[in-house]
């Protein structure tokens, strides 16, 4: 069977960064109108492994459905919200309170409160309310999540009967944080693990997040507990658990197709993207990437491959 995807090059990535400019202030006026049906949308990805596999997947589904699609991959989100905005993409997968946070930054400035929220329904409600103005329709959430998460070694975890980040923070076991610089100030890092559970943090090791050089620094006990996602696919290689962030200290960070709705807001895309969500895990997402990044398969046949075996593909 022909492949129905088509990468781009970086040629039209300069063209969407001189000209992806979104709707101007004198036509936002207008993005609440009809939603638009476009036969042929292209999907964008942010260049890196997980927004890859979901660009892939949205675009099968969008083919299997009667569009003709083309995948974009554009990693700075400052290039393709606006392309988002006017048109030139026209699905991006998102991350609800991390895109929520960015449009609130962008529309009521850096220091504005935080859009975000560990809570999904607020949220939601704060992104959508956020992204109609600019003519986007945020679709619904699946079950998949891809949040900060903090993981130990399991042999640690084993001995100090550690399941979540209360358990550790009940143990009062000095702990050394391997994270970003940024980890000492934000909320959801340093600060939160002492202010929300208690965890006595004595000092940030700054390996940056969820890097091999900090997985191994916990592995070889120079630290005692990482700062990653809950899609890492290779925590196993490293004999790492993850901590149940279980007071939610987290953004909801729930996957979601955001849409042009003057091109892609018809009920065919919106059903077509939203048959990922009846299947889509945070464990299965954290599988397919490991078989792009251990395994060194490609993205599209890990996406088809998935796809077909949860039955949203013909075999």
């Amino acid at each position: 069977m022909t492949r129905p995807l088509l990468v781009l090059g970086a040629l039209l990535l300069l063209v969407l960064a001189a000209c992806a400019t979104g709707p101007s202030l004198e036509r936002r006026g207008d993005v609440t109108g009809p939603p638009g049906d476009s036969r042929d949308l292209t999907i964008g990805s942010a260049g890196f492994t997980e927004s890859d596999l979901l660009a892939q997947m949205y675009a099968l589904l969008l083919h299997r459905a009667g569009y003709r699609t083309k995948i974009l991959s554009v990693t700075n989100r400052e290039i393709y919200e606006p392309a988002l905005e006017s048109g030139q993409i026209d699905v991006v997968p998102e991350y609800a309170a991390t895109f929520a946070d960015w449009l609130n930054a962008k529309v009521n400035g850096p220091d504005a409160p935080p859009a975000g929220s560990p809570d999904l329904a607020r949220t939601m409600t704060a992104l959508r309310r956020l992204a109609t103005p600019r003519g986007l329709d945020v679709l619904d959430p699946g079950r998949a999540v891809d949040q900060n998460a903090f993981a130990v070694s399991r042999s640690y975890a084993a001995e100090h009967r550690l399941k979540t980040l209360s358990d550790l923070g009940r143990s009062q076991l000095p702990v050394r944080l391997a994270a970003g610089d940024e980890c000492v100030s934000r909320p959801y890092c340093e600060p939160g693990l002492k202010k929300v559970y208690g965890i006595d943090i004595t000092a940030v090791d700054p390996k940056g997040v969820g890097t091999t050089q900090a997985k191994q620094a916990v592995q070889n006990g120079q630290d005692q507990m990482v700062l990653t996602t809950t899609t890492d696919a290779t925590l196993d290689d490293f004999g790492l658990v993850l901590l149940a962030d279980d007071k939610h200290l987290q953004n909801a960070d729930y996957i979601v197709p955001v849409v042009n709705r003057a091109r892609a807001g018809s009920a065919g895309v919106t059903r077509a993207l939203s048959a990922l969500n009846t299947v889509l895990t945070t464990a299965d997402l954290a599988n397919l990437n490991e078989r792009v990044d251990s395994w060194r398969r490609l993205p599209q046949d890990v996406a088809s491959e998935y796809l077909r075996s949860k039955g949203l593909l013909p075999g």
